[in-house]
């Protein structure tokens, strides 16, 4: 780490219990889009928000966000709602509708037809210059992105990641209510929580970490290896739950500064090409690359933690969840795709990509 830093994140957060059927107040009057899951739908949010919403509101109700938002998806919704008196937009969900809805923040704006294909396929430089509000309610334990100022969007055809990042991209509200989050099946509780857990140590072996976001990241680790494992024995346990959003939250807080680095750099071919949900894809290695960390110089008290994380991680087998999806030698032909700069970069630690992509389809 650097001798200066620097820590900023505007996103106002309230949490707990209940607050979701509070949020209603929270609202400025007028036309707010709702962007969302039709299964947030038929769970019954989207009527929950409609109820506490008084003669002064509108709710326009975009229920069609499916994983993994493409270019063509996002710019279709743009030209669909572009031009309507919105004045904010409400994401219930995770990380996909939430990273939809803070596309869709400044690209409502942009008055430009296709603006993600222009910035993706065409070159052209991302030039957002406002933003609709974004309130962020998460519906999962995972991506964090409730606090953070990027958005990730995909590209079918071409097969890529790309991001739409700025600050214009905070949410300026962000929802935690854990009760949101107990209808989540057994995989999905599992996937998201490895996005955190991710999210957390890629931010402490990373070239931008800070006090503070080391801080958030130690912190998120003792929740998940505290918590995680009660979720996915008991998913109705409430204080599970909430350990888990609150682990997800100080994460998404951690990469809000740092970003990620090699573990979700590895990730990206596997989710475009084969669709390996993105928490596993980003986590499979990590056992690997955190052997590496566990040599350099920790506390006590870090390494303790860090050993108990490791632990959790092979009694959760990632290999074998990762067979589902492709096999050992289809992962290792991919290794050249997976060097983004911008995320392998952040690496604060030497290691072989070959060596830990052997490492973790075999442990």
């Amino acid at each position: 780490m650097t001798q200066g830093w620097a820590y900023h994140n505007p996103v106002r957060i309230h949490a707990g219990r209940g607050k979701f059927d509070q949020l209603g107040a929270q609202l400025a009057p007028g036309l707010w889009l709702l962007v969302t899951t039709a299964g947030a739908t038929r769970r019954g949010l989207t009527a929950r928000l409609q109820q506490q919403l008084g003669d002064d509101h509108a709710l326009l109700v975009c229920d069609s966000i499916t994983p993994n938002p493409t270019v063509d998806e996002l710019d279709s919704l743009t030209a669909a709602h572009a031009g309507k008196s919105i004045v904010g937009i409400v994401s219930v969900g995770g990380g996909s509708a939430m990273d939809a809805a803070k596309v869709l923040s400044v690209t409502l704006l942009a008055c430009q037809d296709t603006p993600l294909a222009r910035c993706f396929r065409e070159g052209a430089a991302q030039s957002w210059s406002a933003r609709l509000p974004v309130v962020a309610v998460p519906t999962t334990s995972g991506t964090g992105s409730e606090v953070t100022p990027f958005a990730t969007v995909w590209d079918d055809v071409r097969k890529k990641k790309y991001s739409v990042a700025g600050d214009l991209l905070f949410p300026v509200l962000a929802v935690l209510d854990p009760g949101l989050t107990l209808t989540l099946p057994a995989r999905e509780t599992l996937y998201t929580a490895l996005d955190a857990t991710s999210h957390a140590l890629e931010s402490l072996w990373n070239r931008n970490r800070t006090p503070i976001s080391e801080a958030f990241a130690w912190q998120a680790l003792q929740l998940v290896v505290e918590h995680l494992p009660v979720v996915l024995d008991a998913p109705d346990n409430l204080d599970a739950r909430e350990g888990m959003q609150r682990a997800s939250l100080l994460a998404g807080l951690a990469i809000s500064q740092t970003r990620t680095a090699l573990a979700h750099s590895i990730s990206y071919p596997l989710t475009s090409r084969y669709q390996v949900p993105h928490g596993l894809a980003c986590s499979f290695t990590l056992r690997a690359i955190l052997e590496q960390y566990l040599t350099g110089h920790l506390r006590d008290s870090e390494r303790a933690l860090l050993v108990r994380v490791h632990q959790m991680l092979g009694d959760l087998d990632l290999p074998h969840e990762l067979q589902q999806y492709l096999g050992a030698e289809d992962v290792l032909a991919l290794a050249g795709e997976m060097h983004t700069p911008e995320r392998a970069g952040n690496l604060a630690i030497h290691v072989d990509v070959e060596q830990i992509l052997r490492q973790s389809v075999s442990q």
